[in-house]
């Protein structure tokens, strides 16, 4: 029984295949359009992508049209080509917005450029194309069936962009340990602070731009070391304002420990 089963299965994809061969083939757009939409239908994406792209300059304006460049969007979709299918969504739902596909059409099109969204280290062109075809959908489809994943992707792409913007402040902290150019780094995290206000990466920004300030004052010309060591006191207040036990208290203290014994200098 189980040897039978194979051989039938040899026979069908054998069939199936043969099938797909003479349809590559054949300039008859119909038979080509009939077995596209068989392999779409039985998941063979890739397959039916090939005869889809061999007919649909043929099948622009036809009836059918609508629905054969839905499945080869979607086919482009299933196997991860979101360039192209992105692109291909888009045109649909141009060309057919009264299409009752229109909708998924268009949150698939959102959903195949947050695919091509890289992780934040990367450059985030795609990101941002990603929110804005994301907050078009919102406006355009307000009452959704996918509103409450195109909201929680929104969300997912907003904090890739936050963790990227606070990385790159924390950078020119690290880096002025070298350069000694502090005040480029507390002017990157002030940035920072204040592009994202309810940021949860809050405390390390206020802690690395005290700890800017400190390097600052410390290894600053005798004559702005006063008012510097104001500023980096200050900025160590704003850190336990916020956050009265922070992760970093150990290390400010010690920090502002040092501060009041140069402070101390100056009032002599």
């Amino acid at each position: 029984m189980t040897r039978y089963f194979y051989i039938l299965f040899f026979a069908l994809a054998l069939t199936s295949c043969s099938e797909y061969q003479k349809a590559l083939k054949n300039d008859d757009i119909a038979k080509k359009y009939e077995v596209a939409e068989k392999l779409y239908e039985k998941e063979k994406y890739t397959k039916a992508i090939r005869l889809f792209e061999q007919i649909s300059p043929s099948y622009k304006g036809k009836p059918q049209a609508q629905k054969m460049f839905y499945m080869y969007s979607t086919a482009l979709y299933k196997t991860k080509q979101y360039y192209t299918a992105g692109y291909q969504f888009d045109s649909f739902t141009a060309i057919y917005p009264k299409s009752d596909k229109a909708e998924e059409a268009a949150f698939l099109a959102c959903k195949s450029y947050y695919m091509l969204s890289p992780r934040y280290s990367l450059d985030q062109v795609d990101t941002y194309k990603a929110l804005d075809k994301l907050q078009l959908f919102i406006d355009n489809y307000p009452n959704s069936q996918y509103m409450a994943e195109a909201n929680s992707l929104v969300k997912e792409l907003r904090e890739k962009l936050e963790l990227k913007a606070y990385e790159i402040a924390k950078q020119y902290n690290t880096i002025s340990e070298y350069t000694g150019d502090h005040n480029a780094a507390i002017k990157a995290l002030d940035n920072f602070i204040l592009d994202y206000p309810g940021t949860k990466y809050k405390e390390d920004a206020l802690y690395y731009k005290f700890d800017s300030s400190y390097q600052l004052a410390i290894n600053s010309v005798q004559n702005k070391m006063q008012d510097r060591l104001e500023t980096a006191k200050s900025n160590y207040n704003a850190l336990i304002k916020f956050s009265p036990e922070t992760k970093y208290k150990a290390q400010a203290d010690k920090m502002l420990a040092n501060i009041d014994t140069e402070l101390q200098k100056f009032s002599k």
